[in-house]
């Protein structure tokens, strides 16, 4: 995306590229056919029956051989970023205006237009508008794909309710269950693509997610990573499906990820939470950044519990604190303005080797028996020459400040991320999730693929943090959606701490 450099009351405009990554000229629409295209016909995937756990449904035997036919993916218009901003900033000086969705210097000679697949031009990222099993065959056996793409993102439906799998309207982000006419998808494609999608209701379901998880696991690299966004409706099948095919070894993660609110109320239980499935191509090569998240009042005092203890500015502490005060740190946050927060810790740990007596206000204090001091004589001496050793109920304890280490890692339950913000479409994901997993298992550059477009959450999160992206959806709903969302976005301008 564009940003803006202002000096001497001139504005240069400037975009980030991808420099030295390349993939194969696709055809423009209008120069292919039958004829031109020689990479057609159809492409078998051989599914491995012997790999345990075995899910079985009906098909599943007849259909260990996944056949896609081999299409071409058309060139239909180049979104140029810098050229869409420069257009606002101050008119065209040439006679003829160009178009906005060109981009003259990646358009080969006509000679090369119409030799397609055969000649490389430099990487543009791609919103692509047909059937993520067409699209993810096109990109293997056409584009030589395999093994490039580092994170896939898949965001199926949660089930096989009609209107719950797709937007039928550009303006209405309502929740419908087809029940009237009005509430209909307007797109026959959709209510066909549907009927012959889900005939056989949750056997073409898992049909379905096999499928498209083959494919994946072909096009992602030895160190790339698979999300899989689901309820806990298929969370079961969606695991036994992935264990078979990436095998129960490259299982990394359940991430639980707590709803915003609650929809609909159920008869039972409500679940409060769904599910994020991650599997690695590799785990034994998988590439993964720690990422962190700050602490707070509340999570410190959870985790200390009874051992929870303030310290006034003036150094006096509060011991222990009450559980009423310890349920509502928010509040004492506000309130208490220049205390600060910490807890005690043993200082012992099992063995019976460092067992000398050490003296702090007047008492002597040894490990109890079959423990010994967890840190050395000297850093215990170090500990209270700081003022951080306390009495806790005869023992001697250390003293741990919230402001000590104020992140902690983030784990795999994920609370307060909330629902997507500025929703436009009815199943939106919100950003936040996304970003956390592109950041865990990419760098800038990777390329991403997000085989359910939706409003184009992963593209836009990408386009944000400098990753490559591929994106596609069958719904014309969801590509307008998207791309209006991705030409219409602003993002903060980041100066890298290594350029190159």
């Amino acid at each position: 995306m564009p940003r803006g450099k202002k000096a001497d009351k001139q504005i240069d405009i400037d975009k980030y590229t991808h420099t030295g990554e390349k993939r194969k000229n696709n055809p423009l629409v209008g120069l292919v056919s039958t004829s031109t295209d020689k990479l057609n016909g159809k492409t078998k995937y051989q599914h491995d029956p012997h790999i345990d756990p075995y899910l079985s449904w009906a098909g599943k035997t007849e259909g260990q051989t996944v056949e896609v036919q081999n299409v071409s993916l058309h060139i239909h218009e180049r979104i140029d970023p810098a050229r869409i901003v420069k257009s606002f900033i101050k008119p065209k000086r040439q006679e003829e205006q160009l178009s906005l969705f060109e981009e003259p210097q990646n358009e080969p000679p006509l000679n090369k237009a119409i030799d397609f697949y055969k000649h490389e031009q430099d990487w543009t990222n791609r919103l692509i508008a047909g059937d993520s099993l067409l699209v993810m065959n096109s990109l293997l056996v056409k584009e030589g794909m395999a093994g490039k793409v580092q994170m896939v993102y898949f965001d199926p439906p949660y089930g096989i309710k009609y209107n719950s799998n797709f937007q039928p309207f550009v303006n209405d982000t309502s929740m419908k269950q087809a029940d009237k006419d009005e509430d209909l998808v307007s797109e026959p494609e959709m209510i066909q693509a549907f009927r012959d999608t889900w005939e056989l209701g949750v056997h073409s379901y898992l049909t379905y997610l096999r499928d498209r998880v083959i494919l994946a696991k072909d096009l992602l690299d030895k160190t790339g990573s698979i999300f899989i966004q689901i309820s806990e409706e298929n969370l079961h099948n969606v695991r036994s499906i992935l264990d078979e095919e990436f095998g129960a070894e490259n299982f990394v993660s359940q991430i639980n990820i707590k709803r915003a609110s609650m929809m609909f109320a159920k008869k039972l239980l409500n679940n409060a939470v769904y599910y994020v499935v991650w599997y690695a191509k590799d785990k034994a090569q998988i590439k993964y950044n720690q990422l962190y998240t700050d602490k707070d009042y509340q999570w410190f005092a959870d985790s200390a519990g009874a051992h929870l203890r303030t310290e006034s500015p003036d150094g006096k502490s509060t011991k222990p604190i009450p559980a009423e005060m310890r349920k509502n740190m928010k509040e004492f946050s506000l309130t208490h303005r220049g205390w600060r927060l910490y807890r005690l810790l043993g200082v012992n740990a099992q063995g019976n080797d460092k067992r000398e007596p050490f003296e702090f206000e007047g008492r002597t204090f040894i490990p109890p028996k079959g423990t010994q001091w967890k840190y050395s004589y000297d850093g215990l001496a170090v500990l209270k020459k700081l003022n951080r050793l306390e009495i806790e109920k005869d023992s001697l304890a250390c003293k741990v400040y919230l402001d000590d280490y104020p992140v902690e890692s983030v784990n795999s339950l994920w609370d307060g991320i909330g629902a997507a913000g500025d929703k436009i479409y009815v199943v939106q994901t919100s950003d936040e999730i996304v970003k956390r997993c592109m950041l865990m298992t990419s760098s800038p550059g990777h390329l991403v693929l997000d085989i359910t477009c939706g409003s184009g959450t992963t593209a836009f999160v990408a386009e944000q943090w400098g990753r490559r992206w591929i994106t596609c959806d069958t719904s014309r709903v969801a590509i307008t959606l998207a791309k209006q969302r991705l030409m219409t976005a602003k993002y903060d301008y980041y100066e890298l701490a290594y350029s190159e």
